[in-house]
């Protein structure tokens, strides 16, 4: 079967974006819920792979359906990552909570001490991914912004 997804890989070996720290924090987080040992042979592209998801690999998803385990553990590695980023930026613990239906429907919170540092609602997760990598890069990027942002507007509440 990987033969097939080879050839319709969309993260290349050699993609500058594999160097960004949210990436390289992502694989961290990916790899950390990997149980079964499944992504020990896998190089860092074909685990980051799944989160690209192109015109056609988002029109193969069906419209209506419940998130399987892998696609909450890529939401979960996520924000997780996004949370450990947050936490570099400010040196205050960041903690992510999510909470996601059977639908696919739920929310992600970041807490930085009694401060609501990111509220994002959840839709489709089912259909969790990004265009590229640069585009997880940018949103992830701005989420951190405006996640560092309001811990420094509210640093006494975030040490709490």
């Amino acid at each position: 079967m990987y033969e097939a997804d080879e050839q319709q890989a969309v993260v290349l070996e050699g993609d500058p974006a594999l160097q960004q720290p949210i990436i390289r924090q992502m694989v961290v987080q990916l790899r950390s819920m990997d149980s079964y040992g499944t992504y020990d042979t896998w190089s860092d592209a074909r685990v980051l792979d799944p989160l690209v998801l192109t015109k056609e690999r988002r029109r193969a998803i069906p419209v209506v359906g419940d998130p399987d385990e892998t696609t909450l553990s890529r939401v979960k590695a996520y924000y997780n990552a996004l949370a450990q980023m947050i936490e570099r930026e400010t040196g205050l613990l960041a903690v992510p909570m999510i909470n996601i239906s059977h639908e696919g429907f739920g929310r992600a919170l970041i807490l930085v001490g009694k401060l609501v540092a990111l509220d994002k609602t959840l839709r489709d997760v089912h259909r969790f991914g990004f265009d590229s990598l640069d585009a997880l890069v940018a949103e992830a990027q701005k989420q951190l912004v405006k996640a560092a942002a309001l811990v420094a507007e509210n640093r006494a509440v975030a040490e709490l």
